[in-house]
């Protein structure tokens, strides 16, 4: 029920991060109803009444002080298990990655994504490189490596349904990978508060078939062929 607020899944490890996102929302949910149930027997329980007098409790007994400590435990444990679920996640995502079959470069400045090519020759730095300003073209089903940066201020590049986010700082490079598992055009926006023109810089992810991919490709570069770029 909770997973349909979430934006369509297209990423290959999108599964990992909404089952999180799944267990904490029914974690949560659990907790809530306990927490309001508890407070809800309280009241009733232990409502003013004639002839009953207010008991003044210290909690400097084990029993008194375990309504307490039990709930501590049980949240520090919770939060353990969370935190155990997600380092799959994490290694699948940061430490386990795939050789790219397409790289680029995504700089963020005040207020648009800066989207590099590196052109047929698959090298930056060269003659054929290609930018492009908030649109982000890639084949379907490819390994894609991103390299991150940022011109001025921090900004943080966010893919929702492609499960990916990442903050960018001036002066360093971030790595990101991606791998998406249905073609379409899905927003980009940024997601760090990085200027009177922060709710205008959004840009578009547009997923091709291999076949819309490479006739992309030779309308940037007229030259190119599909595999010159895929390597």
């Amino acid at each position: 029920m909770f997973l349909d607020w979430l934006p369509e899944n297209i990423s290959t490890y999108g599964g990992e991060i909404d089952s999180i996102f799944w267990m904490i929302y029914y974690i949560t949910l659990a907790w809530f109803v306990v927490t309001v149930g508890a407070l809800i027997t309280f009241v009733l329980l232990f409502r003013r009444r004639d002839g009953r007098r207010a008991a003044y409790i210290t909690g400097n007994k084990l029993s008194q002080a375990a309504w307490i400590l039990v709930p501590t435990v049980l949240v520090l444990a919770l939060d353990l298990w969370i935190d155990f679920r997600g380092g799959d996640a994490w290694a699948k995502i940061k430490l386990h990655v795939p050789p790219s079959e397409l790289q680029m470069q995504v700089t963020g400045k005040q207020f648009n994504w800066e989207i590099l090519y590196p052109g047929p020759d698959g090298r930056f730095g060269t003659a054929d490189d290609l930018q492009i300003d908030n649109e982000l073209h890639v084949p379907v089903n490819k390994v894609v490596g991103v390299t991150l940066k940022s011109k001025d201020v921090i900004h943080s590049l966010f893919l929702p349904n492609l499960r990916l986010q990442q903050n960018v700082i001036p002066g360093r490079e971030f790595q990101a990978w991606f791998q998406a598992t249905k073609t379409g055009v899905f927003e980009i926006p940024c997601t760090e508060l990085c200027g009177f023109g922060h709710s205008g810089m959004i840009g578009h992810l547009t997923v091709h078939t291999a076949e819309e991919y490479t006739k992309w490709m030779k309308e940037q570069w007229p030259s190119a062929t599909g595999e010159a770029i895929l390597r």
